[in-house]
């Protein structure tokens, strides 16, 4: 793995954790945070995996389009989705998350980055 792909994946890293230190906040918890961390540690693993394989990845935050350019993997569309829509609808006034959306962003964002993981020391 080269220092790029090292540093997509360290920075991946950084969101998953704080994604997983706000869902037990107990005082203010910040479920769209967890929603939008949880969503970029997906992003940038699925941008270091683009990168490993030896390609560019688009600046984009669609996670169906940045796994759609991953060779290996059976990633749920609908989880995706799901992530996808979390991290931008829950960024502006008018749409909040609450402790279930936040919990399910967190259980996609754990599959799917040790699948990515696993994948990248793999490969």
């Amino acid at each position: 793995m080269n220092e790029i792909v090292k540093e997509w994946v360290r920075k991946a890293e950084g969101d998953y954790a704080t994604a997983r230190r706000e869902l037990t906040v107990t005082d203010c918890p910040n479920y769209d945070a967890v929603c939008f961390h949880a969503q970029q540690c997906v992003e940038k693993l699925f941008k270091a995996m683009i990168i490993f394989a030896g390609g560019l990845p688009p600046k984009t935050h669609d996670l169906t389009q940045l796994a759609s350019l991953c060779l290996n993997g059976s990633w749920s569309v609908e989880d995706l989705h799901f992530l996808t829509r979390a991290a931008v609808d829950y960024r502006y006034p008018g749409e909040q998350a609450d402790i279930e959306e936040a919990a399910e962003a967190m259980k996609i964002c754990e599959r799917l980055h040790d699948d990515l993981l696993e994948q990248l020391k793999n490969e």
